[in-house]
């Protein structure tokens, strides 16, 4: 350990990383620096005493990033003597993410205790946004190394300024009025006011006259000829049961309607008025703020603490007055029917495909302040004897669904965030949480396969008792032979997790579909093994065509596969960012959109594909600071014509690709370099 240090304390970059430079002249932000990166991997070094953050609660600096294209950074921590970071095997280096929104001063706030892994994804603020955890566990008193560096951007280069990084043991201020050279954000329409693009609305009275338009049109739509009443193949019947189900033909799985028609999942993620904008301490960035009194459907709280304004559900209230939100539901399920989508998919307004018979899904919303504690990141004690009270009341949200036709299946959750660990859960849970119900039970599991304290440390490499491992605080670093057992104890905290809450859903609703948890990508094996109680298996599926592995994982699991979000953006359409995935333009991401869907439907174990998301997300941010392009409307309901039109054709073939009667599209764009957050 270091000699102590006085705080706060001025971190000052030793040097430049890749191709960094800085610049001369005035900065918006007083004291600041500007810098110029050119390349990803760009960025500023620092050199510490060694364990000079040790008594540190918080990094901290003012930035301010140029132009109006996202820039994303990585600030990584590295303990002494390491030159490398993890994916080189180096050692042991922390990575916090983040980006900024453009022209605005952000305050970087970055708590320490993050080092700990024990969160993945702390709040946005202002225009801070999305900061999120990687890498591994570091030791304060033992980091001596710290970069700063660009990790995405576009093709220009990424120019910000910054004010120097401080450490220091008191929290630091947040910011409530940020500096804005380029004066405000949005526009009253809800538009980014940094761009200009030839679709760009530009009156009230130009929304309203086509949101009516929409509205006079929206009965007139239907699906694809070929699709039966809930959007199945009509040329392909198997035994109806009322419900959706899967079956496989002995070529291909199928999910089946209640007809019994082979049914195919083209879905929409988010089919809701779904463009909030996160305004807290941002006030002074937006154009107009909508009067409470008129526009309070406009104005809503969410539970990171946060406060919102929908400006498309502005737009609606003005076109449509309180009537609105019936309008817009008539609106938006006309348009999934002329788009040729046969799915209301995840984070929808559910409600409003119950109530007009058209096929949908919904997640089931697994809250953090259950009954049961969290032992890692957001997995619970799942051998507290409270964990089986808390899966039956999670199950009853299936009481509102149960019995409908129109309901296909239930997701349990999105993304566990222990599945973005590095480390298994059962490690997390030894290093965060000193005493658990799931902790007493690995020290049962480790008792009966090694015997004792001296046959856990022989198998372990090291000195280990079992009451240690039972309780207290654990600081040791494991060998590999540790690991290995934690990570078979793991499968067994899994397999818990998803039984028990699999179980009480299917006591509440034996007719629906269990749907699985959206992994954020394939499962490593640990998981895998341990997820063998869902319907269908989905995945999240961030790539050019879905993954070729996913036929393993099929085969293996013995089950059909669903991708539960999947998208392409393009930076000619008013936004700062494409999303995760990136193409050249709107006509490119109507080829995008035709390559992913029929290649999954091509695949004999998919049996469908949502998009996320309906809408554009905000100019301003969504909670944690999304603001992509990745909407087939923009947040004045106007229609991305081309990808519309590449949706309708695709999914107008969708069966005869489906059924091996046709191959699929291949005519792909140019994909670019990742921008997203």
């Amino acid at each position: 350990m270091g000699d102590q240090v006085a705080l706060p304390m001025v971190l000052k970059p030793e040097g430049m990383v890749g191709k960094m430079s800085s610049e001369a002249g005035e900065t918006p932000i007083p004291g600041a620096m500007w810098y110029v990166g050119q390349e990803v991997g760009d960025g500023l070094s620092y050199r510490l005493p060694m364990g000079a953050l040790a008594g540190a609660r918080y990094l901290t600096a003012d930035l301010l990033v140029d132009g109006n294209r996202s820039v994303a950074f990585s600030l990584q921590l590295f303990e002494a003597g390491q030159e490398q970071a993890p994916a080189e095997r180096g050692g042991p280096s922390f990575s916090l993410h983040f980006s900024a929104l453009n022209q605005c001063q952000a305050r970087m706030r970055v708590p320490l205790e993050a080092v700990d892994q024990n969160r993945w994804r702390y709040d946005r603020e202002g225009a801070w946004l999305k900061p999120r955890c990687s890498g591994d566990r570091v030791d304060l008193n033992k980091v001596d190394r710290m970069t700063l560096t660009i990790s995405m951007k576009s093709d220009l280069p990424a120019r910000f300024c910054l004010t120097a990084i401080t450490a220091t043991a008191d929290e630091p201020a947040k910011l409530t009025k940020p500096i804005l050279p380029k004066g405000v954000l949005m526009d009253e329409l809800g538009q980014s006011a940094l761009h200009e693009w030839p679709a760009k609305s530009r009156s009230h009275e130009e929304v309203t006259q086509r949101l009516q338009a929409q509205l006079a049109a929206a009965g007139s739509h239907r699906f694809p000829d070929g699709f039966s009443k809930w959007g199945g193949c009509k040329g392909l019947r198997f035994e109806p049961t009322g419900f959706f189900r899967t079956f496989h033909d002995g070529r291909r799985w199928w999910l089946v309607d209640p007809e019994g028609y082979a049914f195919w999942s083209a879905g929409m993620d988010c089919v809701g008025v779904d463009t909030d904008a996160a305004y807290d301490g941002l006030e002074s960035a937006l154009g107009w703020m909508p009067e409470r009194e008129d526009y309070a459907d406009a104005y809503h709280g969410h539970r990171h603490g946060l406060h919102f304004v929908n400006y498309l559900a502005a737009n609606l209230i003005r076109a449509f007055g309180k009537e609105w939100h019936g309008k817009w539901s008539a609106i938006a399920l006309g348009e999934l029917r002329r788009l040729g989508f046969n799915t209301v998919a995840n984070w929808s307004d559910w409600r409003i495909a119950k109530a007009a018979g058209f096929p949908y899904v919904r997640p089931l919303d697994y809250a953090y302040e259950g009954s049961t504690r969290r032992i890692f990141r957001d997995f619970p004690d799942v051998f507290d004897p409270a964990f089986g009270d808390e899966a039956a009341e999670f199950a009853k949200q299936l009481e509102e669904t149960k019995g409908d036709p129109a309901f296909i299946g239930y997701f349990l959750m999105n993304e566990p965030n222990w599945g973005f660990a590095q480390e298994t859960p059962a490690v997390g849970m030894l290093f965060n949480t000193p005493s658990c119900h799931t902790r007493r039970a690995l020290a049962d599991r480790l008792k009966a396969k090694h015997g004792s304290d001296a046959g856990v440390s022989a198998a372990w490499r090291m000195e280990v008792k079992l009451s240690q491992v039972a309780e207290g605080e654990w600081t040791e670093r494991l060998t590999e032979q540790a690991e290995a057992d934690l990570e078979a104890f793991s499968t067994v905290m899994v397999e818990k997790l998803f039984t028990g809450l699999s179980d009480a859903c299917k006591k509440v609703d034996p007719e629906h579909l269990n749907l699985g948890a959206r992994y954020y990508t394939v499962p490593p094996k640990w998981a895998l093994d341990g997820m063998t109680c869902f319907d269908v298996f989905s995945v999240n599926g961030y790539t050019q065509r879905i993954r070729p592995e996913l036929a393993e994982l099929s085969e293996y699991v013995q089950r059909p596969v669903m991708i539960g979000e999947w998208h392409f953006g393009a930076l000619d359409a008013g936004l700062p960012a494409s999303g995760i995935g990136h193409v050249r333009d709107q006509k490119a991401r109507g080829q995008a959109y035709r390559i992913y869907l029929e290649d999954a439907a091509a695949k004999p174990w998919c049996v469908g594909v949502h998009w996320f998301t309906l809408y554009d997300e905000s100019a301003l941010g969504r909670f944690d600071g999304e603001n992509w392009n990745i909407g087939f409307l923009d947040v004045c309901n106007r229609p991305y014509e081309e990808i519309g039109a590449a949706a309708r054709a695709s999914h107008e073939r969708l069966y005869e690709v489906a059924r091996g009667e046709a191959k699929p599209y291949d005519d792909a764009p140019e994909y670019l370099p990742l921008l997203f957050f």
